[in-house]
């Protein structure tokens, strides 16, 4: 068996035919056999010499025993004995450090469950593609293999200061003895390095977004490390100020301008929307707060008869709606709309629409966790580096200097 296991090994190598693909019918030893064969054909390359081989003595490097690692394969856990050098740079590719899933059809079945596809929907796509016939029961039970990664993400330590966050949330329906809307509060982070990353997502209770729950997911944010933040950037929720502010007092709130303007042409007639837009516009903006506030002045007195609900709605907002016209044009655009958060809410809703509802929350969460974790290449991306970085991290040191400072 090890004579052919490295014929095998050879030949995927040298082809790149994946050991454990979805078609691969192998019983757990000779998986096994294979993955073990692979590690050892890997080592003697990066050593230059086979085992016990006389060649090793002098050589600047020689092997150092093997450590136990236990891989979950489509067929189950396979437990393997990974070899290692004296010099620590053996870094091998057939089980890849800190690997502990090997892809081939649990990896499809998770792709397809992360792009919006019921368990149902799975299994038929499988048995008409690859003719796998395969249980709704044991397509749910792949997806389980991603709920420890979920945990461990949703509680992972954060960093001490991000210098921007942006909260917004999303409904979905989930059944829990009965199907109801449920919030789900999603938040996310430019930390100093200007890397936009999704801290967390959170099912809230029935009833609607709410301050009192968003006060739990920020304290949760600050147990996890986050000690400062610059500004928050939420939508105009009432009393969520105030909550950001018992969180993190120095923090500067930025009402989003999008929820803003939305808010505002909910009182007002469509034969307007086209006026009124424009003159919020040179409102949002200004080059100073008060030229802003002139405007605002000029744009009350020509509405306030006609739509005075519209007007209070801004007047009621003005102090939360402020704080980012006192920042350069660099800053203004990551920091006055939650448009950021938003397009990462635009993949949720896509991956969930087809759905109807959900069993419970725990199926809900990892449809949005491996959304939310998913990198699709040569695409934009809801996480990634922000465009000009360095010009809006000068910006903010102008602004926030000591806190900068702290957190260097």
């Amino acid at each position: 068996m090890r004579d052919w296991a490295t014929e095998l090994v050879d030949r995927a190598r040298a082809e790149g035919v994946e050991l454990t693909g979805d078609r691969g019918r192998a019983v757990d030893g000779l998986v096994r056999q294979v993955l073990q064969t692979g590690l050892e054909v890997e080592m003697t390359d990066h050593v230059g010499y086979e085992p016990h081989a006389i060649e090793g003595r002098g050589s600047g490097n020689s092997r150092n025993d093997t450590y136990a690692k236990t891989v979950t394969t489509e067929i189950g856990k396979v437990q393997l004995q990974v070899p290692r050098d004296r010099n620590g740079t053996f870094d091998p590719v057939t089980v890849c450090k800190g690997q502990r899933r090997l892809d081939g059809l649990t990896g499809n079945v998770i792709s397809l469950y992360a792009k919006g596809m019921t368990t149902g929907d799975i299994q038929a796509h499988l048995a008409e593609i690859y003719g796998t016939d395969i249980s709704r029961d044991t397509i749910s039970r792949i997806t389980d293999a991603i709920v420890e990664d979920m945990v461990a993400w949703q509680n992972r330590p954060l960093d001490r200061i991000y210098p921007v966050i942006l909260i917004d949330a999303i409904v979905v329906k989930i059944r829990d003895g009965q199907v109801a809307n449920r919030p789900i509060y999603v938040a996310m982070g430019v930390n100093m390095d200007g890397e936009r990353d999704v801290l967390g997502c959170w099912v809230g209770p029935t009833g609607g977004e709410g301050a009192k729950y968003w006060m739990t997911v920020l304290t949760e944010l600050r147990n996890r490390g986050v000690q400062d933040t610059f500004i928050v950037c939420c939508d105009g929720l009432k009393e969520l100020p105030e909550s950001i502010r018992a969180t993190w007092p120095l923090a500067d709130v930025q009402l989003c301008v999008v929820h803003l303007v939305r808010s505002s042409l909910r009182y007002t007639s469509k034969k307007h929307w086209g006026q009124v837009c424009r003159e919020m516009r040179e409102i949002y903006t200004a080059p100073t707060v008060d030229a802003a506030q002139a405007r605002f002045d000029e744009f009350a007195e020509q509405w306030r008869s006609k739509y005075p609900a519209m007007i209070d709605t801004w007047e009621r907002a003005w102090t939360e709606f402020t704080p980012f016209l006192a920042f350069p044009v660099e800053l203004r655009t990551i920091v006055y709309t939650t448009n950021a958060v938003e397009s990462l809410n635009a993949r949720f809703r896509k991956a969930v629409r087809h759905r109807g509802h959900f069993p419970n929350e725990q199926a809900a969460l990892k449809v949005l966790y491996l959304v939310a974790t998913e990198r699709r290449p040569n695409r934009s991306n809801p996480t990634g580096r922000i465009n000009a970085w360095k010009g809006i991290l000068n910006a903010l040191t102008i602004h926030y200097g000591d806190r900068i400072q702290a957190a260097a």
